[in-house]
C-alpha cells in the first residue's frame, strides 16, 4: 500500500508541511509537559483515524519513555487510572477540540476551565495549538492514505 500522493517529494505539500512542522516546534520549545504532549498527539491521532500518526506517536512516546500501559490506555483514559488530573484535563481537551464537529458548542466551559486549572496561559496556548496541528496532520495523511507501520524514533527530526 502506497500513499495517493508523496507529500515529501511534491514541492506544494513538503513545502507547506515544512511552515506547519515549523509552528509545532513551537509548541515542542513551549512549558507544556513532554508526556502530556504525546497522549494528546496520541489521542487526536486515534480518534481521527490517522495510523500513520498513530504509530508516529506512539513510537516516539515509548521511545522518551513512557510505558506500555499508559500508551495502551490513552483510548481509554476516564477509566484508567494512570494519568494525573491535568493530564486527564488536556486529553478532555484535545477530544472536544478535535471532535468539535460532533458538538454544537465545540469546547465546553467546563473542559476549558479544567484545562485552566492545571496549565498556564501559555501552556494553553501551546496545548491549543497543539491539538490544532495533530489535527491538520491527521487530516492530511488520512487524505492521501498514508501508509502506517515502518516510522522509526525520530525519523522526522
Amino acid at each position: 500500500m502506497g500513499a495517493r500522493l508523496n507529500l515529501f517529494d511534491n514541492p506544494v505539500a513538503a513545502k507547506s508541511l515544512r511552515h506547519i512542522t515549523s509552528a509545532g516546534k513551537v509548541v515542542s520549545d513551549s512549558t507544556l509537559p513532554a508526556a502530556t504532549r504525546d497522549l494528546v498527539l496520541l489521542r487526536a491521532s486515534q480518534i481521527n483515524g490517522c495510523g500513520f500518526c498513530t504509530d508516529m506517536h506512539t513510537k516516539d512516546a515509548a521511545h522518551a519513555g513512557e510505558t506500555s500501559t499508559r500508551l495502551n490506555l490513552v483510548a481509554a483514559w476516564r477509566e484508567a487510572t494512570v494519568f494525573t488530573d491535568a493530564e486527564r484535563a488536556a486529553l478532555e481537551l484535545a477530544e472536544q477540540g478535535t471532535r468539535i464537529a460532533d458538538a454544537a458548542g465545540g469546547v465546553t466551559d467546563d473542559a476549558w476551565a479544567n484545562a485552566a486549572k492545571h496549565y498556564d496561559e501559555d501552556q494553553l496556548a501551546a496545548l491549543v495549538l497543539l491539538i490544532a496541528v495533530i489535527n491538520l496532520f491527521n487530516r492530511v495523511n488520512v487524505i492521501v492514505q498514508q501508509p502506517a507501520g515502518d516510522y522509526q524514533p525520530g525519523q522526522f527530526g
